[in-house]
């Protein structure tokens, strides 16, 4: 192609997710050309800042602009180079260079094997394509030989006329999808589900309630949930096996060990193929690896079994008068108040404690209530002193809680 592009060569994305996005991709990729797929919506300023470390030869804006690198697709040489979601600090791009020919088709066939991607499967996009997840079920079922349906921007109406449609027989969604789905479903009726043979979630916490209904409403042995990041894959967890460990995110994926240092951070040994820097910041880079095992600096603990159960991120910690509170836990406990539909927890400055814990609320439990229900179930230092009600969670369009936004929105009741 006469575009002036190179293999190792990065392209930057900045036009919403379609059947041509995901061509343009893959054929990228198998060029050895590095996509960075990025959200359109990035203000200028935003832009500015990542891609200002990010190097690309091509910045691509426009519908146009994105079909002319549409072609054969072909065995990626690469993966792409998708950038941190950005919750805390400045985004960084993960970066794995181009890969040699075994490489390349060691990390197609690992997709492949793990979720069985085939000729006849038919794949329901939710999120956005700019995020690494959707993307990559996306393209190991083009790359099977299986048909892709990307409706547009999330809309529970629009999800379920794909879903009487196209009967696909995949989706990676979040808990935010299934619950505005469900939601849906409860006022104009449930689609059938039964084409479905894998149904994966994943980016936030699931409620056990949501999560027991998801596996009621999905054909049996049809529904999953897994655990990773934008660097790197970790687990993978039948909901049967959730049922019986709740609370776990799995355990290792095939093909990689898990282990917990003392201090709780979560490593993950993966294979050549899926090793991966920061780009730009070596610094960074070799704070995430010892050896063949990287860290996203989460915090967990492993069963007897080698089942995988999160405490939180690290980056997520409140330290309140020297104690270590993780905000999953807290919203673990409770998520199993029946008032509560959405719940995050965070830390705010304070001049006694250092942080206090405080939680942003969706649903009909009072604060009072919330107060009593965490005296039965939590140590006082994990107890938020401070309940704020939200019609609903700042997030990202993957469903990460956006808890920078959380500080100084509306009503707030006050405990000690």
């Amino acid at each position: 192609m006469g575009d002036g592009l190179h293999e190792g060569d990065r392209v930057a994305l900045l036009v919403p997710g379609s059947l041509t996005y995901l061509d343009a991709v893959l054929a990228l990729l198998a060029r050895g050309v590095v996509p960075i797929p990025l959200d359109p919506r990035l203000t200028a300023y935003e832009r500015e800042r990542i891609l200002g470390d990010l190097d690309p030869a091509l910045v691509v804006g426009t519908e146009d602009a994105l079909a002319a690198l549409a072609g054969d697709a072909g065995l990626p040489r690469a993966r792409p180079m998708h950038v941190t979601s950005g919750t805390t600090g400045t985004p960084k791009g993960v970066w794995s260079g181009v890969l040699g020919p075994a490489d390349a088709i060691a990390l197609v066939e690992e997709e492949r094997a793990m979720w069985g991607f085939r000729e006849d499967d038919v794949n329901l996009v939710l999120s956005p394509l700019y995020h690494s997840a959707p993307l990559r079920f996306a393209s190991g079922t083009a790359l099977a030989g299986g048909r892709v349906v990307v409706p547009g921007p999330f809309d529970a109406a629009l999800a379920t006329a794909a879903i009487e449609r196209d009967r696909p027989t995949t989706m990676f969604c979040v808990p935010a999808h299934l619950q505005r789905l469900f939601a849906h479903w409860d006022t104009h009726g449930r689609p059938d589900l039964s084409s479905f043979r894998l149904v994966a979630h994943a980016g936030a916490p699931c409620p056990p309630a949501l999560k027991r209904r998801l596996i009621e409403a999905f054909p049996d042995g049809s529904t999953w949930e897994f655990y990773g990041s934008t660097e790197g894959q970790f687990t993978a967890c039948r909901s049967e096996e959730w049922l019986e460990r709740p609370g776990t995110v799995g355990g290792a994926r095939p093909g990689r060990r898990l282990s917990v240092d003392p201090e709780g951070t979560i490593w993950c040994a993966v294979p050549a193929y899926a090793r991966f820097e920061y780009f730009g910041d070596p610094e960074k880079t070799a704070s995430a690896w010892r050896g063949d095992e990287f860290t996203v600096h989460d915090v967990g603990r492993l069963d007897e079994a080698g089942y995988l159960y999160l405490d939180g991120r690290r980056h997520d910690l409140v330290i309140t008068g020297g104690v270590n509170v993780y905000p999953l836990e807290v919203e673990n406990a409770l998520r199993e108040h029946p008032g509560v539909a959405d719940i995050a927890v965070y830390g705010v400055p304070d001049d006694r404690w250092g942080q206090r814990v405080c939680a942003a609320v969706v649903g009909t439990a009072t604060a009072a209530d919330l107060d009593a229900f965490a005296r039965e179930r939590l140590a006082p230092p994990k107890r938020p002193k401070e309940y704020r009600h939200l019609d609903e969670l700042p997030r990202t369009l993957t469903g990460k809680v956006r808890r920078d936004q959380l500080a100084g929105t509306t009503t707030v009741t006050t405990f000690e």
